[in-house]
């Protein structure tokens, strides 16, 4: 713990402490523990809300004798206002907080949400999806940028992956709660649980979730604040402890544009929003079209829905291990390697057969090997977007970054129908391609996670 303090002689003889080496190489007490568990909870809510449209489609089309396609732009703008939200999301968890940013954008989207269960026009609930996309969208980077100021440097892979592994887990839990709600009940039901259970949330996290120790050392007005937290974390701090965070002051002096694209910090911030858009074109080819791909080859829908499912199960243990990887080694290898076999993975499935008459069995484990690299590194790439920012402009860096994927996401959705026409060859050389593009990206980035020896020493 020594490490983490840094005595300065004032006038009133005061302690400095460095909050950044005591959040970094400190104890991960049980209450980081517990928020960081609150922060992965607002982002299974993100998820689920996310599919819960999908799921619901069917049944809205029947009760208002409206045609399928109708809800298209309605899930192209929701994922547009989830890209809107993610960059306006960041810049106010910079400004106003990370706490105060999070809860305000779940509040919206938990009623919007609740909205669509009174709504009976396709306007009404584009509108009101758009407003929900915003709030997820501005939800996420908050909830990841707290999850990783709360976690100490060598944990901080894990714990941000685990975070985000939750969106598919949230799809799950819509999964879930739609199939009994749907078999049982009106649709709307959907959307009153949708919607009530995140505004639920909201008032527990006003209740119980703290700023980030790091958002109020850049204020002296909340140290006493920030002292008394920091002793619920188990930190000895004495009264009138002064804070700074010496290896980001200067990066702190500097503005917003200066912090994303200054002098050594384009060559993050490019690759970094490339590697993210091009990521989640990959990722959202397999979400939106892969079913429809191979019931196009005549395969069964529950062997779409298996290969869909084999995909995301895959993915959520490439995360867990990745970051694990990441936690040991730094982000470099572990993310280069994962784009690379994500590129191998979809050229192999790019020369098998598929059909009835292919061996379906290894089809699966094909697509579950995809969404194995492809996940992983997409998931893990959120702890490095934390990482690369400084604590003025993590918020805005990491949102910015989403904002740019999703954009990607957004795109998938246009031109994916276009790639089903020319056939299974093409839309898995256009994914090899997406992951090609991830390696380059990644191998121009500058600054990866790195653990230097006295720093893992420090870590233990």
């Amino acid at each position: 713990m020594a490490a983490a303090y840094s005595d300065v002689s004032t006038q009133s003889g005061s302690l400095t402490v460095d909050i950044g080496r005591l959040l970094d190489f400190g104890e991960w007490s049980g209450l980081q523990k517990a928020i960081v568990a609150l922060a992965a909870l607002a982002i299974i809510f993100d998820g689920m809300d996310i599919q819960m449209m999908g799921f619901a489609i069917p049944a809205i089309a029947k009760d208002w004798g409206v045609a399928r396609s109708s809800f298209a732009p309605i899930l192209a703008l929701g994922l547009a206002g989830m890209s809107l939200g993610s960059a306006f999301g960041g810049l106010l968890g910079d400004r106003i907080g990370r706490r105060a940013a999070l809860i305000g954008n779940i509040f919206l989207f938990g009623a919007a949400t609740l909205g669509i269960a009174f709504c009976h026009s396709l306007t009404t609930l584009l509108i009101l999806r758009l407003v929900a996309g915003v709030g997820i969208g501005g939800m996420l980077p908050n909830a990841t940028t707290l999850t990783a100021e709360f976690t100490p440097l060598k944990k901080r892979p894990i714990a941000v992956t685990l975070a985000i592994v939750c969106i598919p887990l949230g799809g799950v839990l819509a999964g879930l709660i739609s199939a009994h709600v749907l078999a049982v009940g009106n649709w709307r039901v959907l959307f009153w649980i949708g919607g009530l259970t995140p505004i639920l949330l909201a008032l527990l996290l006003t209740v119980l979730l703290p700023e980030s120790p790091r958002y109020m050392a850049r204020y002296p007005t909340r140290s006493e604040e920030l002292s008394r937290l920091l002793r619920r974390m188990g930190k000895v701090v004495p009264a009138g402890t002064r804070f700074v965070e010496t290896h980001e002051e200067k990066g702190d002096g500097k503005g917003l544009a200066a912090a994303l694209f200054g002098k050594g910090q384009m060559r993050n911030t490019l690759p970094l929003w490339c590697a993210f858009f091009l990521c989640l074109v990959t990722v959202y080819l397999v979400f939106n079209w892969l079913p429809s791909l191979l019931t196009g080859h005549g395969l069964s829908f529950r062997i779409a829905s298996e290969g869909l499912a084999a995909y995301n199960f895959g993915g959520i243990f490439g995360a867990i291990l990745f970051a694990w990887w990441i936690s040991r080694h730094g982000s470099r290898i572990p993310l280069l390697v994962g784009a690379a076999a994500g590129l191998v993975t979809a050229l192999i499935l790019r020369v098998m057969p598929i059909g009835p008459g292919g061996n379906q069995t290894f089809l699966l484990a094909a697509l579950a090997a995809h969404g194995f690299f492809v996940n992983a590194v997409q998931t893990t790439m959120y702890a490095l977007a934390a990482h690369i920012y400084v604590t003025k402009v993590r918020a805005t860096g990491v949102a910015a970054a989403l904002a740019i994927g999703r954009t990607g996401a957004i795109l998938s959705a246009f031109f994916g129908s276009a790639l089903l026409q020319l056939g299974s060859d093409v839309y898995f050389l256009i994914l090899a391609l997406g992951m090609a593009g991830v390696f380059v990206a990644l191998l121009l980035l500058r600054k990866h996670i790195e653990f230097a020896p006295d720093e893992l020493a420090v870590l233990g």
